[in-house]
């Protein structure tokens, strides 16, 4: 593609303060759209990489060797078929009205191939746009489809954006194209920081943008690059107080959305507020206020913390009081909520939870709670764990939702719990477990430590899971209001490392609830649900034709699934791995057709020495194959099937299984239930691919 008058393309919407948490996504929504249209449309190369621009007050998208006009574009339109086209000669009217609809004679087609048949079309050179023809409408189209759920009106104009809109630039080169956008005609002037600029600051050209805008403007247009710029500030501010710093990735991406020009400042508070739990003053500091909190060599919080200004001043003292004066007011309500909270004991909170509803089918949350105790007992009793301290921690487990803390702060659920169980006097144990049965929340999140909080998890999440989908509300395609698909990962999770069985664990969250109120099938489909979930959380390290054969079997204790799974693929890479598939597959497809009830083999019965042979060689491996299998050697189970590869080809070579008598044919099938036992005993192997 030959394109003439290249040059890089910059296009700017200034606006009022954009969302911070969201801005990142803005700009890559803006910068994304505009240069795929700009590619399909052919004025960008189809390698076109684009640099995004994205701060508090804008959003812009430069792109480089953009084409002024557009190549003139080959514009191909197809009609009828060919074999169809034509009747004793004369067009037919359909390929007529085609014809006319183009504005030729028929003779003026040509055909070309539609990819099933020859089909006749009409072929014509239009001439390419320009740039400036098109470019408005892109950029709108690129505003539509930003991902804000919600739009603001300003003044008293008929227009709709995230945020009230003040400028538009687009310039190809050093040209300003001319264009209108939300009402905003296109200009060669933006504007800098709020106050550390001295106003408008006109982009000479498109590849001075960035760079004018950081000397002239004070503002460092790229996210990346201010983001970047902020950790190592945040970073070199922490080494020279010899600490670390307690931020989540999205606090950093959060101030990146609030900030033009990073400046980054030290500020403390008084030292008597560390007597709160570390996580209630962490939580205030990065949601409420948006600060870094510092943690010394031992992972404890100190009473210095890092903030990061929008201002450069000779003199930051000010700010730095500011802030310190709006963080202690937070701390106080911190220590207060703390304080009050510990005016109660923890297990008399229980009979607040009546009045909060877990769901209006299943009852309150202090429902909920009885229910938790008598599965997290019986989940314990299976871990050999003490019942008693697993239902004292079930019954606390949801306590502190009803606290002042939990209150203001719903992310310190379980946390809190913790410390006021400890101040209680409860077993340590049960104190953990409080804050331990939440997890796994997220994928990769850790496991709860120790039985006790183990069972109480697995009891708050196959509750859920059970109850929800129990009363009828089961996930579908990608709504899952209750979140049953992440609760059912963090039971596999859970069950994976546990000598548990799953479906009995189902069994017990089901019959904790008042008979009747859930499904009659309740414990087969949570069941068969957690077992697809488990298919897709091993899809990326194993085999899907290996997993397929391992769950086939509905196993239910799952911690042995790992081992299992790797006997499979050690089978499969054996030479006569494929060829005792292909059988077991035959042998499944003959015992799918068999009708009446399988008979026990009779040895009596055999008319061919091959059936005697395959009888004796299962009967010699079983036993074996049955020790290995109890000592949990699953490979050398799988291997010993190799040895049964002779006899079974040569029972399918010389033996009709379905012979005329019937009793011949009913013991050669009952010769192969035998068979596929032997097969099937860790794995259905049939489901390998060859």
């Amino acid at each position: 593609m030959t394109m003439t008058q290249q040059a890089t393309l910059l296009i700017e919407l200034l606006t009022e303060e954009l969302p911070p948490k969201a801005l990142e996504k803005l700009a890559n929504s803006f910068a994304d759209t505009i240069t795929d249209e700009l590619k399909k449309l052919q004025f960008a190369p189809a390698d076109a990489a684009a640099n995004v621009y994205a701060s508090p007050r804008r959003l812009a998208v430069q792109i480089p060797a953009v084409a002024a006009i557009q190549p003139d574009q080959h514009i191909v339109r197809r009609g009828p078929a060919v074999s169809a086209g034509m009747k004793d000669g004369q067009p037919s009217p359909a390929l007529a009205g085609f014809a006319r609809s183009c504005g030729v004679d028929v003779a003026a087609l040509t055909t070309v191939h539609d990819g099933k048949q020859d089909v006749y079309a009409y072929e014509s050179t239009k001439a390419g746009e320009a740039l400036s023809a098109v470019l408005s409408g892109i950029v709108a189209t690129a505003l539509k489809k930003l991902p804000a759920p919600k739009l603001m009106r300003w003044a008293d104009l008929d227009l709709q954006f995230v945020r009230p809109v003040h400028g538009l630039m687009m310039l190809h080169g050093e040209h300003v194209i001319a264009g209108e956008v939300l009402g905003l005609q296109s200009r060669q002037l933006t504007r800098g920081h709020r106050f550390l600029s001295a106003g408008d600051v006109t982009v000479a050209n498109a590849d001075a943008y960035a760079r004018t805008l950081a000397e002239e403007g004070k503002v460092i247009a790229s996210f990346t690059a201010r983001r970047e710029l902020i950790r190592h500030k945040l970073a070199e501010a922490a080494a020279r107080l010899n600490a670390t710093i307690a931020a989540p990735d999205a606090l950093f991406d959060e101030v990146t959305g609030l900030v033009e020009w990073p400046v980054v400042l030290e500020a403390g508070f008084e030292a008597e507020f560390l007597n709160v739990p570390q996580e209630c003053l962490i939580l205030t500091m990065q949601q409420n206020q948006k600060y870094f909190p510092l943690l010394d060599g031992e992972g404890k919080l100190m009473n210095r913390f890092l903030l990061v200004s929008n201002l450069q001043t000779d003199n930051p003292r000010y700010i730095i009081g500011g802030n310190e004066r709006v963080l202690r007011a937070r701390l106080s309500d911190a220590k207060f909520f703390y304080e009050q909270d510990q005016k109660q004991r923890l297990d008399s909170r229980l009979p607040r939870l009546a009045n909060v509803v877990y769901h209006n089918k299943i009852g309150s949350q202090l429902q909920r709670v009885e229910r938790l105790q008598a599965i997290a007992a019986a989940i314990a009793t299976q871990l050999g764990a003490d019942a008693t301290l697993a239902a004292r921690a079930a019954y606390l487990a949801k306590a502190d939702l009803v606290s002042d803390m939990v209150g203001e702060f719903p992310e310190l659920q379980g946390i809190m719990g913790r410390y006021y169980a400890r101040l209680d006097g409860e077993d340590a144990a049960v104190a953990d477990a409080i804050e331990g049965h939440y997890h796994p929340r997220f994928a990769g999140d850790s496991l709860p430590q120790g039985p006790i909080a183990t069972a109480v998890a697995l009891a708050d999440k196959l509750e859920t899971i059970v109850g929800i989908w129990g009363i009828g509300l089961i996930p579908t395609g990608d709504k899952d209001p209750f979140a049953l698909r992440r609760a059912a990962l963090g039971v596999l999770r859970m069950v994976l490392a546990a000598p548990l069985d799953l479906k009995a664990l189902i069994r017990d969250a089901a019959a904790a609830f008042p008979a009747g109120l859930l499904s009659a099938n309740v414990v087969d489909e949570v069941y068969a649900f957690t077992l697809e979930r488990l298919k897709n959380y091993l899809a990326n390290d194993y085999k899907a034709d290996e997993i397929d054969a391992v769950l086939a079997l509905a196993p239910t204790q799952l911690n042995e699934v790992g081992a299992v799974l790797a006997a499979v693929a050690q089978f499969k890479a054996l030479p006569e791995a494929a060829t005792l598939a292909a059988a077991n597959k035959r042998v499944k497809n003959i015992l799918k057709k068999a009708e009446g009830d399988i008979a026990t083999v009779n040895p009596a019965l055999f008319a061919e020495d091959a059936e005697r042979a395959l009888f004796d060689a299962i009967q010699a491996l079983a036993p074996a194959v049955e020790a290995k299998f109890a000592a949990h050697d699953f490979a050398g189970a799988l291997t010993q099937l190799a040895s049964l590869r002779a006899p079974v080809d040569a029972f399918f070579d010389g033996v009709m299984v379905m012979a005329d008598d019937l009793a011949v044919r009913g013991n050669r099938i009952a010769l192969l239930a035998s068979l596929a036992a032997l097969f099937n005993r860790v794995a259905d192997i049939s489901l390998l691919a060859e």
